[in-house]
């Protein structure tokens, strides 16, 4: 090999300049970087993108594309398995080394493990921590187990976790003299055309602009001068803007775990002791997302079965028409109705939002957590394999530190509690902008005059409750008996 021979940069959910260590690396070779994405729905076979990430991502590798030419670099877009892409391409171009930063969906931990043994021994081969404050193997409990409560896995974790300061973006990379043909974005058709689905996500993330290492960087930056202040009680709040947003750009890697960290442990050190506490509360999210990667890493069913064992009999209805409403937001609960066109008009929900449409769905509805995850994957601009199927087996009660079962959400006292005044459900339900506060939960309890005065008609306006909650409630706590056995007694 000479100082000739370029090194390949394969880019996956690490969509940025800085803080990748793998690029890094690879810039200080002094060699010629080849940076590359492929394109891989092969490999991941039934977790292949779904329709909204496919949307981010035409915009995201629009971003890094326009970033890796000012640093004299291209972007190479190529389509198939990886590790087979990769390796032709590395012989190919005489590749000295092959780099990336680890996922840990068990496909990709698959995929990347026939790359190396493919590669071993003819090609240099090399991955990096980029994803996660801490690998899966790094956080273990005392018997060397994995943890399955969260609370102690985050204490465990803060007394290992000093994450280095994140890495600075390459000042210019030395562009690969040989560089082959690739395809071009638009061969790709990540956008939708007929029908156009996305002009709600255009609006949302600001026709694209919203998308890519700079906007999450300014996102970051405008939570920790705004929003951070109230983050504990203001994330429960759907009405406001109480959250950092920062899921999708986490998700495709547009900023990483390591930035977000030291920055909100900056911004808490210039802080108050209460400003602190918010940051603490704030990072304890980020643990979050840490905890469910080590139980996909450690459990890789979770996304197709419950990590609780005896769920495996629950038994589960089928009801089309009812798994229908609750995807349209045509429930007849507006706080889950919100939720669920909130979801389709912008790719992302509000975490407490998702909580309640998910125990509706799983609870009242009976239907089995995998059709929501299915939905979720689908339409979200953040949907993550990890996160997605943890999130849904906390809500269906049979995965790790899950809620159990048998504590029902009520959806009108969930809307009540955490959307008093209404402003969620009048924003995403303008049918029901003029309905008093006292009705705004539950629209079929509003006297007829009220309703008219309002302009609605239920049924034809809004649709009355699929089920009623006390009925759903009862129904649910039935069929968690009969799975056990014997009649269980709820909270």
């Amino acid at each position: 090999m000479t100082d000739q021979n370029p090194i390949i940069v394969w880019f996956r959910q690490d969509l940025r300049l800085a803080d990748n260590p793998a690029l890094a690396h690879a810039a200080a070779s002094g060699q010629p970087v080849l940076p590359v994405y492929v394109l891989d729905d092969i490999t991941q076979g039934a977790w292949r993108m779904g329709s909204a990430t496919r949307w981010w991502l035409h915009h995201s590798l629009m971003h890094l594309s326009a970033a890796l030419e000012r640093l004299g670099s291209a972007l190479l877009l190529l389509r198939g398995p990886g590790d087979v892409v990769i390796e032709d391409l590395a012989e190919r171009i005489g590749a000295a080394e092959v780099v990336w930063n680890r996922c840990y969906e068990p496909y990709a931990i698959e995929r990347d493990s026939r790359l190396k043994a493919a590669l071993k021994g003819r090609i240099k081969a090399s991955s990096f921590k980029a994803g996660l404050l801490n690998e899966p193997w790094e956080v273990l409990s005392g018997a060397g187990t994995a943890y399955k409560v969260f609370t102690p896995y985050w204490r465990a974790c803060l007394s290992v976790t000093d994450p280095q300061p994140p890495l600075p973006a390459p000042e210019r990379l030395i562009p690969c003299p040989d560089r082959p043909a690739g395809d071009s974005l638009s061969d790709w058709a990540l956008l939708p055309t007929s029908p156009d689905w996305a002009g709600g996500l255009r609006r949302t993330w600001a026709d694209g602009v919203g998308v890519g290492e700079a906007a999450a960087s300014a996102r970051l930056a405008q939570f920790l001068s705004h929003g951070a202040s109230n983050y504990a009680a203001g994330r429960d709040v759907p009405g406001i803007d109480g959250t950092s947003r920062l899921s999708p750009h986490l998700h495709f890697g547009e900023i990483s775990p390591r930035q977000v960290w030291h920055a909100a442990k900056q911004a808490g050190a210039k802080a108050s002791e209460s400003f602190q506490a918010q940051m603490d509360s704030f990072l304890r999210e980020i643990g979050w997302r840490e905890f469910c990667h080590g139980l996909l890493y450690h459990f890789p069913h979770m996304p197709e079965r419950p990590l609780a064992p005896q769920f495996e009999a629950f038994p589960w209805a089928s009801d089309d028409a009812a798994l229908s409403a609750w995807q349209r937001g045509r429930t007849g609960y507006p706080i889950i109705d919100a939720g669920m066109r909130q979801l389709w008009e912008t790719g992302w929900m509000h975490n407490r939002v998702r909580m309640i449409v998910g125990s509706l769905l799983v609870k009242h509805l009976l239907l089995p957590w995998q059709a929501g995850q299915d939905w979720f994957w689908d339409t979200l601009v953040d949907a993550d394999l990890a996160n997605n199927a943890a999130g849904w087996q906390w809500i269906g009660g049979c995965g790790a530190d899950a809620a159990p079962y048998f504590r029902v959400f009520n959806p009108i006292l969930q809307g009540q509690k955490f959307d008093p005044d209404g402003r969620y459900v009048r924003q995403w339900l303008p049918e029901l902008k003029h309905l008093p506060d006292k009705y705004i939960h539950a629209p079929w309890t509003a006297p007829p005059m009220v309703l008219r005065g309002a302009g609605i008609m239920l049924g034809r306006d809004y649709p009355a409750p699929v089920i009623d909650h006390a009925l759903g409630r009862q129904r649910a706590l039935d069929a968690f008996a009969a799975m056990r056995g014997d009649p269980v007694e709820p909270d």
